[in-house]
């Protein structure tokens, strides 16, 4: 029998090993196992990629129609047109064609408030209002106004905006807002976040003085609050999606390029100015408080 080896004190008592558990990916000789399947027998095969991310965030695996709605936003989400994380991932490859994970990884970093972070700030948003209700929610489409009515009237008199109103494109309305409604509402996962996003979209108008569309990566977000996935991976899913969009933006790159065309356009149209020097504004100054009292 093997002796332990011994500790630095020299004697052989056994040294607990640390412990990382993981309902995730394990491996051993014989087999892969992955959220407690075979991956090979069970996964491999049989659950469609989409299904797979829901399941590896939830760690429980979606119904099917949990999977349709989450598969509409990952579609919703992919790819919309030359955006600038589209442009930036086509000039750091134009720039570093080694590096498809740089270029990849440029298009991803893009992810903030103006685009894809927006479906994680909307849901974030509408889960604080929820949360923040006293006794049940509305049970009828006037109290749902109601609520979206004083949402609505706080964040403009705090000076902020409501995530997930206006696109710079779709003037007159995102076309993927009502279809993964109506596709939440099929599957009966029409919930509380998309319920007050919806009556958000009904009270703006007079309460700002103009209509908004309801955008697509705002709808997506209130959609995934009420699939119950963690807020804090919202804007995961967002990437998740956009990855798929960028291999197809470098796919379209490598036979029909733009990206040089782009860096030309600014290279050979860029106009020499003096230098415009930065100039801080002045710190507050407290007023003189005048002369010392005696002693």
């Amino acid at each position: 029998m093997t002796e332990p080896p011994p500790d630095r004190a020299g004697t052989s008592e056994r040294i607990p090993r640390p412990v990382y558990p993981t309902a995730l990916g394990a491996s051993d000789p014989e087999r892969i196992t992955l959220l407690g399947h075979d991956l090979a027998e069970d996964v491999m095969g049989s659950v469609g990629f989409g299904e797979l991310a829901f399941w590896l965030a939830a760690q429980r695996r979606p119904s099917p129609g949990e999977t349709r709605v989450f598969e509409a936003v990952l579609a919703a989400l992919a790819d919309h047109g030359f955006t600038p994380t589209a442009i930036v991932t086509r000039l750091t490859y134009l720039s570093a064609p080694d590096s498809v994970q740089g270029a990849l990884a440029a298009g991803l970093l893009g992810g903030g408030s103006r685009f894809l972070g927006v479906t994680e700030d909307t849901g974030r948003f509408l889960h604080d209002v929820l949360v923040s209700l006293d006794g049940d929610l509305p049970k009828d489409e006037q109290g749902w106004d109601a609520v979206a009515s004083r949402t609505v009237r706080e964040s403009r008199a705090a000076g902020e905006f409501v995530p997930g109103l206006g696109h710079h494109v779709h003037k007159d309305g995102d076309p993927r807002t009502p279809r993964l409604m109506r596709i939440a509402e099929e599957e009966g996962l029409f919930g509380p976040h998309l319920t007050l996003f919806a009556a958000i979209g009904r009270v703006h108008p007079d309460l700002l003085g103009r209509t908004l569309p309801l955008n697509g990566a705002g709808v997506c977000g209130a959609a995934l609050a009420d699939l119950g996935l963690p807020l804090e991976l919202l804007r995961g899913f967002a990437l998740l999606a956009r990855t798929a969009g960028l291999i197809g933006q470098l796919a379209e790159e490598l036979r029909h390029p733009v990206a040089r065309d782009v860096f030309l356009s600014v290279d050979l149209n860029n106009t020499p100015v003096p230098p415009d020097p930065f100039v801080p504004e002045p710190l507050a100054r407290p007023p003189h408080p005048g002369p010392r009292p005696e002693d």
